[in-house]
């Protein structure tokens, strides 16, 4: 796993640790996050495909037809699939690393599914799979879904699914026994900040301070998007802390976990919205790719968010976003209801995780808690076949009655006709 993803995995693994488990992170070549020793794939390769991905959402996908978006879309993901087959094709072909994982006698395997690999190696060490996600299915009939839920058999052999999400995001639906709700396991209580950071907070008095970052994959916001957003920043009485690794804009006037924090100005990644609803902070949403925009249309939703559109944003937009939820108390409201539902829990995140992490080791997988919807043709699933045998069944009475009434029918004209006949 790589970039948020591996930010939400790794409380688990520290907690993991913690309880005495020893934990192994197999990384491959490519790594973002960790720093490997010998490269069969290069990491330039992985950032390259990534940055065209982040640059196609951002930029192109706006001003292209809706054909042209899912050609385009189709290339990228073949682009990633190859990477993705050199991944898996390193790992498992790689004896002396399958050597030393057979060896290790290991009890679980946990991973992430948008990374490719983990259910052939789950399967060749016969070890129960864990996996953590954000999406959990739904009924489309009255749950709003992001992206289609994945058919693949092998996906569906997991043990159990953390899902990054709780009650305080998710929108009501029935869940499966082996999916367990995770969300905001990487929040943690806020520390002091340096003095002088700190002192900058203070000196904001009564207005507080707006927090904005657009996360850690977006480095390639232009100029002219820049200096419109540090002028939207100049219109407002709070102090702002900007995360940003471009040129200083021209704009830029004098002027999250902290008290004083008033706004939250994020690009709608998951982790960015748990800290600002563990926080009880409103948010400014700017998505970008991926999970964002659906990501914003549940913060909106629950009316504790406001959404603007990355490329088409004018200054006057995001002050007037900014605005309506620093002035408008019910966004703040609203927030900190959330937070409240959030932390109202019986069991933390991280213990919630570890508990059924262990639970899973100790039952070797055991299959209690799947659904037998794995096992089913997408025939059955969908149950076709039960409505195609009372389909038949309504056929074949309708056609009864029809032939019963014919008969009917004719049996009377012929009496009434032998009838005539004999007098």
């Amino acid at each position: 796993t790589e970039g948020s993803h591996w930010i939400n995995l790794k409380p688990v693994l520290e907690t993991l640790i913690d309880r005495g488990h020893n934990v192994t992170v197999l990384v491959n070549s490519a790594s973002l996050c960790m720093d490997p020793t010998e490269r069969s794939l290069s990491v330039e390769a992985l950032e390259d495909c990534l940055e065209e991905f982040i640059h196609f959402s951002m930029y192109e996908m706006d001003h292209l037809y809706y054909w042209q978006i899912h050609w385009r879309l189709y290339e990228l993901i073949q682009r990633q699939i190859q990477l993705n087959m050199q991944i898996v094709d390193g790992l498992l072909k790689s004896e002396s690393v399958m050597e030393r994982l057979r060896e290790a006698k290991y009890e679980l395997l946990l991973a992430d599914p948008i990374w490719p690999g983990s259910e052939l190696v789950a399967e060749m060490l016969g070890l129960p799979l864990v996996y953590t996600f954000l999406y959990p299915s739904g009924p489309p009939s009255y749950v709003p879904s992001a992206m289609p839920t994945t058919t693949c058999a092998m996906i569906g052999n997991a043990d159990l699914w953390l899902i990054r999400t709780y009650w305080d995001f998710e929108y009501p639906r029935p869940f499966l026994p082996n999916f367990k709700f995770v969300g905001g396991i990487h929040c943690k209580t806020a520390k002091l900040l340096p003095e002088a950071l700190e002192e900058l907070v203070q000196s904001s008095g009564d207005h507080g301070v707006v927090v904005f970052t657009l996360g850690s994959m977006i480095r390639n916001m232009t100029t002219e998007q820049a200096d419109r957003i540090a002028s939207a920043l100049g219109q407002i009485p709070q102090k702002i802390l900007w995360r940003h690794s471009g040129e200083k804009p021209e704009t830029l006037a004098p002027n999250t976990s902290h008290p004083k924090t008033r706004a939250f100005i994020t690009h709608d990644g998951t982790n960015g919205i748990y800290e600002a609803i563990y926080n009880g902070v409103p948010i400014v949403g700017i998505p970008m790719f991926a999970d964002q925009p659906d990501n914003m249309i549940h913060m909106k939703a629950k009316r504790a968010a406001v959404i603007m559109d990355f490329n088409s944003m004018q200054t006057r937009e995001l002050v007037d976003g900014l605005n309506a939820v620093i002035n408008n108390p019910s966004y703040r409201e609203n927030t900190k209801r959330l937070s409240r539902i959030h932390h109202d829990r019986p069991i933390s995140p991280k213990d919630e995780a570890l508990f059924w992490l262990e639970f899973t080791m100790r039952n070797r997988g055991d299959r209690l808690l799947r659904v037998q919807a794995h096992q089913l043709t997408w025939y059955q699933y969908h149950s076709l076949d039960v409505l195609a045998l009372l389909l038949a069944v309504l056929l074949l009475l309708t056609l009864l009655f029809i032939k019963s009434g014919l008969f009917c029918i004719r049996s009377c004209f012929y009496e009434t006709k032998f009838k005539s006949t004999a007098e």
